[in-house]
This record gives structure tokens, sequence and C-alpha cells, in this order.
């Protein structure tokens, strides 16, 4: 076994914080319910941040605030000083934001083990789990070497484009009134992000998206026929997007994930559209495949230009990035990986390193550390209004987040 977590788990402290966890499941449970079923659409936490400060003070985390961005902020280890005296911290975060639109109804039911509603997992039951490590490093008094920041972060979801933690981790440009910064960059960085305990997510999922608008004349789709049609172009680019090469290794993907367009059956449109999501865990995969799309882009709106009526206007295009995810790896071989894959095996189950794109993408470009885990628990339909969740195992999910996090605090 892995020396770090092997002197982590014989640690009185730390064997008793595990069984506070384990002790206080259904408690967990509940309230991952309970912030489940409080609206948080991508721009709209504050609710949901106002409950998550509340469990923060209840669960004895220190300096609690609400910082400028809408991150929810705690402290532990700083013994009522502040955090800057005690070096880099080790932060533990979840995001409080679902994908889920305003007006979504967000209660959720009961069904046998099954708990059912929208963002039930992603990521009430990461936030419910951040809440639980909290109560049981304070409950059991784990003497740590470094402040462990408690983070629930804003805008992680889709459009929120990690506005929360790109906030969090701007140092000192970010410090004001009820926003405590360290001196120093993180340590580690922690994020828990859904259900599961297998993934070990090192690799982050770099991603643009962008909102394509072609404009033009318009008119009566009689008499104007003939016109450079926005429509038409939307088709043109989407079909040269789909013929691009096929990028397997790193894996490389572009997807038209949105198109419209139009007023009416009779009427050539003066602007239609259509929205890419470009992904790759390599940056310089991504950023060819950025040009080529770009490429793909302006060679539709040429042809389209070229086979217009003589004399008539020109269609424009514009093309307005709305998300931009840094990609790059935490290394296997670095100590946060290694005491996650550790701390798997010592709980009996094996580690499954992947990529995805979660908070930890903004620390990863930052070259800080950083891991994602899910909190245990099986789940399904993940951003659906069928979202469920499953308590198998649930508490398991929560201790290895106890584990890692201690293990990179330095426990004594």
């Amino acid at each position: 076994m892995d020396p770090t977590i092997a002197r982590v788990l014989a640690h009185e402290r730390v064997r008793a914080a595990r069984q506070h966890i384990e002790h206080t499941d259904e408690a967990t449970l509940a309230r991952q319910a309970a912030l489940s079923a409080i609206p948080a659409p991508t721009g709209a936490e504050a609710q949901r941040a106002a409950r998550v400060a509340e469990l923060f003070r209840e669960a004895g985390l220190a300096q609690v605030a609400v910082d400028r961005a809408g991150n929810v902020r705690g402290w532990f280890g700083v013994d009522g000083e502040p955090p800057t005296r005690h070096g880099a911290p080790v932060v533990l975060a979840a995001h409080l934001d679902t994908v889920f639109a305003a007006g979504v109804d967000v209660r959720v039911e009961r069904r046998g083990e099954r708990l059912a509603g929208p963002g039930i997992s992603d990521n009430a039951r990461g936030l419910a789990a951040l809440v639980t490590v909290a109560e049981a490093l304070v409950v059991a008094a784990v003497p740590v070497s470094r402040p462990v920041l408690f983070a629930a972060t804003v805008g992680e979801e889709g459009s929120g484009n990690l506005r929360g933690v790109r906030y969090l981790l701007d140092g000192k440009a970010s410090a004001g009134p009820g926003d405590p910064a360290a001196d120093a960059n993180p340590v580690a960085f922690i994020a828990l992000d859904g259900a599961g305990i297998e993934r070990v997510i090192h690799r982050a999922l770099g991603s643009k998206r962008y909102h394509v608008t072609f404009r033009g004349p318009g008119g009566h789709s009689w008499a104007a026929f003939g016109v450079a049609n926005p429509a038409t172009a939307v088709g043109r680019a989407a079909a040269l997007i789909a013929e691009l090469p096929t990028v397997r290794s790193p894996r490389t993907t572009c997807a038209v994930v949105g198109l419209g367009g139009g007023s009416g059956l009779n009427s050539i449109p003066q602007e239609a559209w259509l929205d890419l999501d470009l992904r790759s865990e390599d940056p310089r995969a991504l950023a060819q495949l950025d040009a080529a799309v770009r490429a793909a882009l302006e060679r539709a709106l040429a042809d389209e230009n070229r086979t217009r009526t003589p004399a008539t206007a020109p269609l424009a295009v514009a093309v307005q990035l709305v998300g931009d995810r840094p990609s790059g790896l935490t290394p296997r071989t670095h100590p946060l990986v290694q005491a996650a894959i550790a701390a798997n095996r010592a709980l009996g189950r094996d580690a499954d390193l992947t990529s995805a794109s979660t908070d930890a993408n903004v620390p990863i470009a930052l070259g800080i550390p950083a891991i994602a885990l899910g909190a245990g628990g099986h789940a399904g339909d993940a951003h659906l209004n069928t979202e469920w969740f499953e308590n198998v195992e649930g508490a398991l999910g929560i201790v290895r987040a106890l584990l890692v996090t201690v293990a990179m605090a330095d426990v004594v």
C-alpha cells in the first residue's frame, strides 16, 4: 500500500472522521436531496449558495463567506488566523450550478432506493459530499499541516465557462472583502463532481464553443430568390465540418450542437446561425481543429457568396467565442494522482484514470495539480430531467475524498 495513504488510514483522527462519514450517511443523502431541490441555473446560483454557506458554518468551517463571483468559501485548519499565514492550501471544491434553466421543476422524488430529480447527482451529490467532508474534519479535529479551502463554485456548467473557479484561483487579483486568498497557488485542487468511485479524472478535456451567425439581405423566397442565403450557408458549413478528418489520438471532436434562423415559410432569412462544440485533451490538437473549423466557415461563406445573383449584397459571418475551457493533465506520477489511486486500492476499488471537463481544467492549465472525483453512489440520466441517484457505496466515495484531501494536507 502507498505509504502516505497507509499513514492516513492508520491515523486515529482520520479513522474518527471516516466513522463520522459512515454514521451520517443518511443525513448526507437528505442534505443532497434538499440541495438538489433549490434551483441553481448557471448564473443564478445565489439561493443555493446561501444555503451552502449556512451548511459550512454549521459544519464548523472558519471565515465562511460568499465572494464577489458568488463562490462560497470556508476554511479548515486556520485556527481563526488569516489563511495566508498558513501557506498554500489544499482546495476541495464542488460546483453549485446545474444545466437546468429557470422554471424547471427540480423537486426530488424518492422511488425505493432511488432519488430522482434534475441535478440530483450533478452536482447535488458533490455539494453534499463537500459539506460532509468538512463536518468530518471538524468533528474529528484532524490535524493538518496545510489549511483546506472548501469551495462551492458558480458557473461550472455550459455557458458558465468555469467562471467561478477562474475567479477562485485568480490569486490576489480576486482578493477583496470576503475574498481571503492564499499567498501561493494551492498545492492541490480536488473537485467533487457527480457520483461514482472508480473514476480519477486527471486529464482536462479542453473545449471551444462558438455561436456562428451568417447575415444577408434576405427577401421573398420567390421574388428575391438568388440572393445569398444565410440558411444555405449554415447548411454548407455544417456539411463541411462533418467532413473534417476524425482525429482519434489524441481524441478530438467537433459537433454541430444547434442551428436555427428564418422568420417564415415564404422568406429567405436575413440571419441564420449554428453552435459548435470543439473538444480535445491536447491543446495543440484543439488549436489545429479550431483552425480547420474556421477555414470551413470561411469556405461556406465564400461558396454561398459565389453562387448569388450578381450585384446582390454578399453574406457576412460573425464567429462568437462563447466558451473556452483549457486542456492539459496532472501526470499520473504526481503525488495527488497517486494518492487517489492508492485510496481506491485501499478501499478495494480499481482506479479508472480518465478525462472530462470539470472545474479541475482551470487549475491544471495554471500548473496547479488537480483532479476530479465522483462522490460515491450510482447515477444516470445526467443533464436530463430524469436524472437519478442511488446511494450504493455512497459513503465510500466520500471516504475516498477525505483520504485524498488529508493526504495532500499532510496530516500530522
